[in-house]
Formats: C-alpha cells, sequence, structure tokens
C-alpha cells in the first residue's frame, strides 16, 4: 500500500485547508514544486494534487504551479490531479503535461456522461474522486450535499472503465481525527476497482488497519496535515503501510 502525500494549490501555493474550507487555510510552502520534490527524496511512490482554486471555479487556476511539479518529477513517480476538471481539453492537456491519472470529482456527480466520455477518450487515467459525508456524497468543492449513495456510484463508475475511486470522509479531512477506515473498507469490498483512502489520516496505527485490507482493494491513502505538521512522520508511514500487510 502507498502513502501519497498531497499538495493542495491554492493562489499558487502549497496549503491545507479545515474540512474543505476555502478561509481556513494554512500555508505550508510557497513552493509546491519544491515540496514534491521533497516528498519524492523521503520515498513517495505517487503524489496527488488538487487545485484548489480551480476546485471551487469549476475550471483550472494553478496550471503553472502544476506543471512546475511536474518538471520537478518528471516519470520518476506517478501524479495525480483533481481539481476544476471539467471537460475533455482539460484532461488532454494535463495528460500532455506528464500527469498519469486525472481526478474528476462533482463533475462525476452531475455529468456522468463526461465521466463516461473521459474513461473512453482515456483508459487508464481517469480517477473518480467521492467526497461523503455519513455515506452521501457531496459535490461542488464539498459545499452541497446530494442524495446519491457513494457505494452505489462508485459501482456505477466501476462499469464506465475508472481506473479506481478516491474516498473521502469530509468531516474527518484536514481535522487529524483520523480516516474512517470502515467505511472505505466497505467500499472497497463492493468494487472490483482499487481504492485510494483520504481524509484524516492522522497515525501508524491507522495505516497498520488500512493496510491489511490491501487484499481487498486498498492501495493507497492520501496523507495531508499529520504529515506537514510532524504528527506522522512520513518515512515510519512508509515503513507501517509496507509492514502492515
Amino acid at each position: 500500500m502507498q502513502i501519497i502525500p498531497a499538495i493542495d494549490i491554492k493562489d499558487g501555493h502549497c496549503v491545507r485547508l479545515k474540512q474543505g474550507d476555502m478561509q481556513s487555510v494554512t500555508v505550508f510552502s510557497e513552493d509546491p514544486a519544491a515540496m514534491a520534490q521533497h516528498w519524492l527524496e523521503l520515498g513517495a511512490q505517487r503524489l496527488h494534487l488538487v487545485d484548489l482554486n480551480g476546485a471551487v471555479a469549476g475550471i483550472p487556476r494553478n496550471e503553472l504551479a502544476i506543471r512546475e511539479i511536474v518538471s520537478v518529477i518528471g516519470e520518476e513517480i506517478p501524479v495525480q490531479l483533481g481539481g476544476g476538471i471539467r471537460d475533455l481539453d482539460t484532461i488532454e492537456r494535463y495528460l500532455d503535461d506528464g500527469i498519469s491519472y486525472v481526478v474528476i470529482g462533482t463533475a462525476a456527480v452531475k455529468n456522468p456522461g463526461f465521466l463516461h466520455d473521459a474513461c473512453s477518450a482515456f483508459p487508464g487515467h481517469i480517477l473518480v474522486g467521492l467526497d461523503a459525508r455519513e455515506g452521501k456524497v457531496a459535490t461542488d468543492g464539498w459545499s452541497k450535499m446530494t442524495g446519491h449513495d457513494v457505494v452505489d456510484l462508485a459501482r456505477k463508475f466501476e462499469d464506465y472503465g475508472v481506473e479506481g475511486i478516491i474516498y473521502t470522509d469530509i468531516g474527518r479531512d484536514g481535522m487529524l481525527s483520523g480516516v474512517n477506515i470502515d467505511a472505505t473498507v466497505k467500499l472497497a469490498r463492493a468494487i472490483r476497482v482499487p481504492v485510494i483512502a483520504s481524509g484524516g489520516l492522522a497515525s501508524l496505527a491507522e495505516i497498520h488497519q488500512l493496510a491489511q485490507h490491501e487484499a481487498d482493494g486498498i492501495i493507497g491513502a492520501i496523507a495531508g496535515r499529520a504529515i506537514y505538521e510532524g504528527t506522522l512522520n512520513f518515512k515510519e508511514a512508509l515503513k507501517a503501510a509496507k509492514a502492515g500487510k
């Protein structure tokens, strides 16, 4: 199982939010590319980028910073990116820039036809981000709740040909309160495509627990605030992910 550092980009800076609140911002670096290089040197096997401004605006807003990250990382490890991706042209541009996987969130829920087209046009490169509170999916930078059940939507998107699902419990994200392991395992067991856990990863114990479910399809966990604030040591996290099988 991989531990995947998150680089959330707002106004060109590397930040973390609490529960997706754009006003509750902690800036961890003014140079996201340098931060990407830092995680690469510490042993990261994949990076998770989010264009936070793009997620709210519905169009890309931090393409320069994203290109700088890709230029630093090169082809050494895969990079996945979400935030404001609403059309095929944007996906194609990002893939041409060197992004490995594009994460579609709000647009997948609101416009399933777009997701279907994306999976057909770019097979192997499309992940869906399902952000949920109490099992129901949220959209628009987490500002709007829907009535959609996470598992039902994931099964539908699996049939479209998505490469995997990133599951975030938005009540926990950025709060250091722990990943919702039970909900993540339930989702992984319900579908065939891989699941990446997200939202509130805080301890080595959680990583051990998640890694025990690798056979159920949990291939990674996204780490954010905990590794930036140092409450979770990234190298120790990598060891725990390997030892927890």
